[in-house]
């Protein structure tokens, strides 16, 4: 039985995806694997926040930078307000679409989208 998927998205700085996903979005990192802890690259790093779980990596063959994940959400208008707050460029929204969703798209240094959702999914 399926418990769990946790997306990886692939990044091309370690640093620069802590910044944004942890200083900026608001996710903690919980851990980070580096064959050499004297380089901050290639570096493979879990993050989380309100139970949301999403690694990033920068070694080579961990996926192609460009990837999107749906993250579902309360209330994207609250979201929208903390992040414009801490000077994150929106991408997207927050929208109405016509499917029932209200959404708002968001992309990391390496072309990430990362699609805040609320509604029907």
């Amino acid at each position: 039985m399926f418990r769990l998927a946790i997306p990886v998205l692939h990044v091309s700085s370690s640093a620069a995806a802590e910044e944004f996903y942890c200083d900026r979005l608001g996710f903690s990192r919980q851990f980070a694997h580096r064959l050499d802890e004297a380089e901050p690259d290639p570096c493979y790093m879990g993050l989380t926040r309100d139970g949301v779980r999403l690694h990033a990596s920068s070694f080579p063959g961990d996926g192609v930078s460009g990837g999107v994940v749906f993250l579902l959400v309360e209330d994207v208008d609250a979201l929208h307000e903390e992040l414009v707050a801490k000077g994150v460029p929106i991408d997207t929204g927050p929208i109405d679409q016509t499917w029932g969703n209200r959404e708002m798209y968001v992309k990391d240094a390496d072309g990430n989208s990362i699609r805040f959702i609320h509604g029907g999914g």
